[in-house]
């Protein structure tokens, strides 16, 4: 397991999942405050604090310009605090508003236009995208990309692969006219598909044959014993010497590996929300803060260059959940934006307050469900 998961009692506790939680999440909601901090600063705005984590200041400095930078004692997020805010979710102090000079008006975010507000809200969950395409990016410059080819090894009784007469030493060459390159390109497809017939072109002894499976919905346990309902074609990979490499990658093609890499969490991510909506999918994979430390702490046996994948991946993900329209996260103030350039004017102090008030029951009703998945995860696992 490695050096961390060595150290006995609470000190293992600490090490092995405490602090690679807080590395990931700490990264991943910096660089979410970071973007919103940059773009305000460019657009004039004052920022009075840039925080990681709520409640009570463990530590912090003020720079030259007024901004209090902090650490707070609770590590589930943080924020940037703008001059005119009444709180920490940007929610407007109208008495301050109204009392301001108009010097003061110029460096307030709630007299910047809209459009002006819209990007210093969006840049947030931007910055988060870009995080996972600057971790993806690296990773594939410097570690390179293991490939191994998509040529089938054995094929399970029963399964579907078996149904449709996949045989040892097939090499699958395309997925419903999709080029395939990896054993983890037919992974990433057939995972995301099951139940739906594709069709599999593949090479058996020089000649291309056509063959169809619909992939079984199964559970599956990862290398750390965690269960994802996936599709299962019921084959495995050949790990002979000629099918298994490192492909080193050049910057450009990094960046282009690396958008489609944040774009699949992206797709991923939305299937799984529709399916879920649909009732295709389950809940009981939504995960929580307790879920996170469990898998970072995990994926932190597995090394460094893990534990910034699973980083890149989370920020993928907080940056997408961020621009969901629900008031009080970011999507919600670009709803509200949206509404005030249609009318012309802001919605009426009521109708925020209301709207902000309906978002903080969703989230707290949102937090509360995950953590009880997030329970009954390591309820079930022990």
């Amino acid at each position: 397991m490695g050096l961390l998961s060595d150290i006995p009692g609470w000190g293992g506790w600490l090490f092995s999942y405490l602090v690679p939680f807080l590395f990931v999440l700490t990264l991943v909601v910096f660089f979410h405050e970071l973007g919103h901090f940059l773009v305000a600063r460019l657009c004039g705005v004052r920022v009075l604090v840039f925080s990681i984590g709520f409640g009570p200041e463990l530590l912090g400095f003020t720079d030259r310009r007024g901004t209090r930078w902090k650490i707070a004692a609770v590590p589930l997020g943080g924020y940037v605090k703008f001059f005119g805010d009444e709180n920490a979710a940007s929610v407007p102090d109208e008495a301050a508003l109204a009392a301001m000079t108009e010097e003061e008006r110029r460096h307030s975010f709630f007299h910047k236009s809209v459009g002006r507000r819209a990007a210093i809200v969006a840049a947030g969950p931007f910055a988060n995208f870009l995080l996972a395409v600057v971790i993806f990016a690296g990773v594939f410059i410097f570690y390179g990309k293991p490939i191994t080819s998509a040529r089938v090894d054995s094929v399970q009784p029963g399964s579907a692969a078996a149904a449709a007469g996949f045989q040892p030493g097939d090499l699958i060459l395309s997925i419903d006219g999709r080029r395939i390159e990896s054993f983890g390109d037919m992974q990433r497809i057939v995972s995301t598909r099951a139940g739906e017939r594709l069709t599999f072109v593949v090479e058996r002894g020089g000649v291309e044959v056509t063959l169809q499976a619909a992939p079984a919905l199964k559970e599956v346990k990862d290398n750390f014993g965690n269960v994802h309902r996936i599709g299962v074609l019921g084959i495995t990979r050949s790990m002979k010497p000629g099918d298994v490499k490192i492909e080193r990658v050049g910057s450009v093609a990094a960046v282009g590996m690396a958008l489609e890499e944040t774009w699949f969490v992206v797709d991923r991510t939305l299937s799984y929300i529709v399916g879920v909506v649909v009732g295709r999918e389950s809940a009981d994979q939504l995960g929580g803060p307790i879920r996170i430390a469990q898998v970072s702490g995990q994926v932190a046996t597995a090394g460094f260059v893990a534990l910034l994948h699973l980083a890149a991946v989370l920020s993928v993900s907080i940056g997408l959940l961020n621009l969901f329209p629900i008031p009080l996260l970011d999507g919600g103030h670009l709803l509200f934006y949206g509404i005030e350039a249609v009318r012309g004017r802001p919605l009426s102090e009521r109708a925020q307050e209301m709207g902000f008030r309906i978002g903080l029951a969703i989230v707290l009703m949102l937090m509360i469900f995950a953590t009880f998945n997030d329970i009954l995860h390591l309820v079930s696992a022990s």
